[in-house]
């Protein structure tokens, strides 16, 4: 549950508070310390049972958990794959007056996994796992759910054999911003000094190779050549925040964008929360966001809540929804498509601008309300639990829409 490592955890903060509202008890076990910062304001219950060990997620005190208290519950939902809570999720639930069980991959059956040039040794060692663990703790469960149609059929691409009872597009969403206020502003302010008050390209996310940050920068050195140096204010500033700074890739790109890039035009505050956050977001002209693999994208979702158009690759899986509606831009994640995406943007006209703001709004309110997709997701639980002749009745095509 840790906000540091992404999106995840916050779609389950997200899913709770409308699950409560219909009427729905829901608690979460994880592990994480317990003594953490970030559990004390936790609204929903939380069992942490301890950090995690090593890569694969161990812990002896989770698999007891399960055994004594997984009866108490209707249904379970695991978030993620390829670690050891799905391994013992598996084997506890084959035994007697267990709930069915659904798989919330978010993003972790996607192919890029398995192709990327840099993660080829990961490669092989995700195949032999599928071949040994995670291809049942897929084939066991109830469903498997996605957040959105792309996600759904890029996981048919990974793996063989992927033989998933049913697949389910359940889709996804996020609780609406709070209202635009001065606290926000200023504390972003607090966090990003030398910005005073100007609006520009913000990135929002992990400091990541995934993400495309390299070739964000290269893209906007190129258009601050472009505009010319020597004509201040022709330029957007790029706001890059998010944590892993201290990382060894963080430095790489801090010292890329120092080398790149006018002196004063990229700022790094580091990971922004809560009024920081939303500060940023409203301030923001428009959202970037160059990744080569992005399953749904919180932040790209609370951009279009604020009103602000997105700038994104075509591996961010709610691209085709965002071209549809004309919400932002959308380009290859190479250098040449966020030089594309950055300089359009750059030549779009203000009533243009304006246009495509209020289309984000709409997009939003469209398709990634939390509301909507809570109570799809538990209206599709509850129909797999209540009237289990369906499942047989869709298992044959691996796909089922509740209705």
């Amino acid at each position: 549950m840790n906000p540091r490592t992404g999106g995840p955890c916050q779609a389950v903060r997200n899913f709770f508070s409308r699950a409560v509202e219909l009427g729905n008890g829901m608690e979460v076990v994880c592990l994480d310390d317990p003594n953490s910062d970030y559990l004390g304001h936790e609204s929903l219950p939380v069992h942490a049972l301890g950090e995690a060990r090593g890569p694969w997620g161990y812990h002896p005190k989770l698999r007891p958990w399960l055994v004594e208290n997984l009866a108490r519950f209707d249904a379970v939902i695991l978030n993620g794959l390829w670690q050891y809570p799905g391994f013992a999720l598996a084997k506890v639930a084959q035994l007697p007056n267990m709930p069915p069980y659904f798989v919330f991959p978010h993003g972790m059956l996607d192919p890029w996994f398995q192709r990327a040039p840099g993660r080829r040794l990961k490669a092989i060692r995700n195949w032999l796992h599928w071949k040994l663990v995670e291809r049942h703790v897929i084939h066991r469960a109830k469903a498997v759910l996605f957040t959105c149609a792309e996600e759904m059929r890029l996981a048919r691409e990974t793996f063989r054999p992927y033989q998933p009872g049913i697949t389910i597009n359940v889709g996804f969403g996020i609780a609406p911003p709070p209202e635009y206020h001065a606290n926000m502003r200023a504390a972003f302010a607090a966090k990003c000094r030398g910005l005073n008050g100007r609006s520009g390209l913000l990135f929002l996310g992990r400091i990541h190779p995934k993400k495309g940050v390299d070739i964000l920068i290269q893209a906007y050195s190129a258009l601050c050549r472009a505009s010319g140096t020597n004509q201040p204010g022709t330029t957007p500033k790029l706001v890059i925040a998010g944590p892993g700074l201290e990382t060894s890739f963080g430095k790489q790109m801090q010292t890329l964008a120092a080398k790149l890039c006018p002196p004063d035009s990229v700022f790094w505050p580091g990971m922004l929360t809560g009024d920081a956050k939303w500060g940023a977001l409203n301030q923001a002209d428009a959202f970037a966001l160059i990744s080569h693999q992005e399953n749904f994208g919180v932040a790209v979702a609370e951009a279009l809540a604020c009103g602000i158009p997105v700038l994104i690759s075509n591996q961010v899986n709610i691209w085709r929804e965002i071209a549809e509606d004309k919400a932002g831009l959308v380009a290859a994640d190479s250098l040449e498509g966020a030089k594309e995406l950055l300089q359009s943007w750059q030549n779009l006209s203000i009533a243009d601008k304006t246009a495509m703001k209020k289309a984000a709004q709409s997009t939003y309110e469209r398709h990634f309300r939390i509301d909507v997709a809570a109570e799809k997701l538990l209206a599709t639980i509850q129909d797999l639990i209540m009237h289990p002749a369906r499942l047989e009745q869709h298992a044959g095509n691996g796909i089922y829409i509740p209705g």
